[in-house]
């Protein structure tokens, strides 16, 4: 009974030991969070655009690339602005607008091998 005991008990802790192994080596992923305010603004006020970039935990400072592509919503030509990284994580952008009108906002970041392009709307002056 003490044999089938302790083999029991070391198959467990050879299991346990390859699940920990496996959720370590999961891969991260490279996460932006767009944020722009304000999101309704008025004519030529300014408008922040932010991307907070992580891999995983990791706070990502430097990015192989972080632009902006912006666009009104009747319009096909769209803008692309590069910006470099302010602190922590977090690259800006600051725009004024002289149209009216809905715009959507492509954050482009690459950085550990990976790309990812979160889109968020904003809306200068009333909304439609």
């Amino acid at each position: 009974m003490r044999k089938i005991t302790v083999l029991f008990l070391t198959v467990l802790i050879v299991l346990v030991g390859c699940g920990k192994e496996e959720e370590e080596q999961l891969p991260k992923m490279l996460h932006v969070e767009l944020e722009i305010t304000p999101e309704l603004a008025k004519v030529n006020e300014t408008v922040s655009f932010q991307a907070k970039v992580t891999y995983g935990d990791e706070i990502v400072t430097d990015a192989d690339e972080v632009s902006f592509e912006i666009w009104r919503e009747d319009k096909e030509e769209s803008e692309t602005i590069p910006v470099k990284h302010s602190q922590d994580g977090v690259y800006k952008l600051e725009e004024t607008f002289k149209e009216e009108g809905t715009y959507y906002v492509y954050a482009h970041v690459t950085a550990r091998n990976l790309h990812t392009m979160p889109k968020r709307e904003f809306v200068i002056g009333a909304k439609n």
